[in-house]
């Protein structure tokens, strides 16, 4: 291996080679039997997660801890460009030496990455939205088809993989104005799941499948019961807010083969902010739910936080591992949740095996009960909880700071597993802020921002963590502090490595057993969006989108020396 070869590509950033193939007649299809088993062409990252499981590890090992010193910007691609300061929060997809990748506005790219030292843009497929959402995570690859979510209106979408032509189109609107699609679709067998998103805009959220060949709509299912169905008793107020209730699905699930069963996080209830106007559980939100692809059947849920009241949703990446507990081989899923605890439980049932903190300044509960997984301080008898009674804003105390914030530590930005290590890898952030349940505060005092039920406030400096985590334990094994926030997630490698971005420009590698700094560029626009890897010719690259949402932009405002920073997607 020649490692003055490394190459790193940004905008659709890329790592690695060089030579070119001829362009062939017509692209393999992608069959199920191939994402089933994406681990056989570790050149290609063919789904959201790189396989069923959500891991986001590759075993490329190409680019490694002697090798990453090497690393150089191989090229960039230009996207977007409608709106100025465009966010990119989508992986890129890349199937032989070709990346599918999608912008803001929905518009789909197919991308010819084979050079290694340009990136050319083959087709672009616009769906012609009629205003933007806030972000759009990515695309899917089933058969000879590109398969992408649009918004306004809600719609999925196949794209012929050759010539970006739409082959179909299904519009999934329902009653309310304000439901989107930003979740990236996943192929499962003949199906595209998708969820709902709009869930804080008082959107009662759902998932859906649809049939992979016509794009018609088998079935769907709501995440928050209407009355008289399974649920709804915890649904107490008569408000009828179940009707607008939230429970949003906006990142992509995982799929375990041998269960058939596909598993997917659900948002926080809605009002975010103000328990009171929603009294109970508010089932199903902040839950895991693993429902049957064939069906839309739940088999089994698991609510985190009951009646949340601070926006700790749980969308999140639930990801497949196989462990041994008590000498007994299992199969799990674990979960770095947002509210600051890491939750391992049983793949077949949601039981817990663990759930322990990753972060150490939580202030919301004083933990969390091994047996249930609930809050220690859950009250089933109680409408509103008021858990650990430090962060939750009340009639005679409206103003609570709460740690994590209502960003987390972990949300939509993903985790990655190594097997290798057999370590969690989790992109926290570190921040309390201040919150309350009067709607009018940002009214009364400069610095708030309003959010559904009150507001909060941003008191603290927005910095994070690289944390890694015994999954199976829940022990914090190694803990890296970090000067920016990291909106992005991680990445875990076969070359022993763990790849980051940050708010900053800065995008980082990490050894994955000490996480000592191997490697790092900044390249001046700060990132939303996940590392990704690939190779062709030979070449292992990195490639990962800039251009950070406005709720990353958002922690900026007690980062002084990033507050005129802006995008390069104009």
């Amino acid at each position: 291996m020649t490692t003055n070869h490394n190459r790193l590509i940004s905008k659709a950033a890329l790592l690695a080679g060089i030579a070119l193939t001829a362009w062939p007649v017509l692209a393999a299809e992608v069959t199920s039997q191939r994402l089933i088993n994406a681990d056989k062409e570790p050149q290609n990252w063919l789904m959201n997660h790189r396989t069923y499981d959500g891991q986001r590890f590759s075993p490329l090992d190409q680019i490694n801890k002697t090798s990453v010193k090497n690393l150089k910007l191989a090229y960039a691609v230009a996207l977007g460009g409608t709106s100025a300061n465009e966010n990119l929060e989508a992986t890129p997809l890349v199937e032989d030496g070709f990346m599918y990748m999608v912008d803001l506005w929905g518009i789909v790219y197919k991308i010819d990455v084979r050079s290694g030292d340009a990136g050319r843009i083959v087709w672009r497929m616009n769906p012609k939205q009629e205003k933007v959402a806030n972000a759009n995570r990515g695309v899917a690859l089933w058969g000879n088809y590109v398969i992408s979510g649009a918004s306004y209106p809600p719609r999925i979408i196949a794209s012929d993989k050759d010539s970006g032509k739409i082959v179909w189109e299904t519009n999934l609107s329902t009653d309310q104005a304000e439901v989107a699609i930003t979740a990236a679709p996943l192929a499962v067998k003949d199906k595209i799941i998708v969820g709902a998103s709009g869930g804080d805009r008082g959107v009662r959220d759902f998932i859906a499948g649809l049939d992979a060949a016509t794009g018609k709509r088998l079935w769907l299912q709501y995440t928050i019961p209407a009355p008289g169905e399974p649920g709804s008793e915890t649904w107490k107020d008569k408000n009828n807010a179940w009707q607008t209730g939230g429970g949003a699905v906006w990142v992509t699930g995982t799929y375990d083969v041998a269960s058939n069963q596909t598993i997917w996080g659900t948002g926080n209830p809605v009002p975010m902010m103000d328990a009171r106007v929603r009294p109970g559980d508010n089932l199903y939100t902040n839950s895991a739910i693993s429902w049957d692809p064939d069906s839309g059947k739940m088999n089994w849920y698991f609510q985190f936080t009951p009646g949340d009241m601070w926006d700790f949703d749980e969308v999140g990446t639930h990801i497949l591992i196989d462990g041994t507990v008590d000498g007994q081989p299992r199969n799990l899923i674990t979960h770095s949740a947002r509210n600051g605890f890491v939750y391992t439980m049983e793949r077949s049932n949601g039981q817990i095996v663990v759930a322990k903190p990753y972060m150490d300044n939580i202030n919301w509960t004083k933990g969390i009960d091994q047996k249930t997984g609930k809050p220690l301080d859950y009250d089933p008898g109680k409408d509103i909880q008021s858990y650990s009674g430090l962060a939750n804003p009340t009639a005679d105390n409206p103003i609570k700071k709460v740690c994590p914030n209502r960003t987390g530590g972990n949300n939509y930005w993903p985790s990655s597993y190594s097997p290798r290590t057999k370590l969690l890898y989790i992109p926290v952030l570190t921040a309390c802020e201040t919150v309350t349940n009067d709607k009018d505060m940002p009214k009364k005092e400069a610095g708030w921002y309003a959010r559904t039920g009150g507001a909060y406030k941003a008191d603290e400096r927005y910095e994070s963590n690289l944390t890694a985590v015994d999954p199976l334990t829940g022990e914090v094994k190694k803990n890296l502090h970090l000067p920016y926030p990291n909106y992005s997630g991680t990445l875990a490698t076969g070359g022993g490595l763990v790849f980051v971005g940050l708010l900053d420009g800065t995008v980082a590698a990490y050894d994955d057993s000490t996480l000592e700094e191997m490697w790092k560029i900044n390249v001046g626009s700060g990132f939303a969006a996940p590392p990704m890897t690939f190779a062709v010719n030979g070449k292992q690259y990195l490639a990962i989108a800039a251009g950070p949402s406005s709720a990353a932009q958002s922690k900026l405002v007690n980062t002084p020396e990033l507050k005129e920073q802006r995008n390069a997607t104009v």
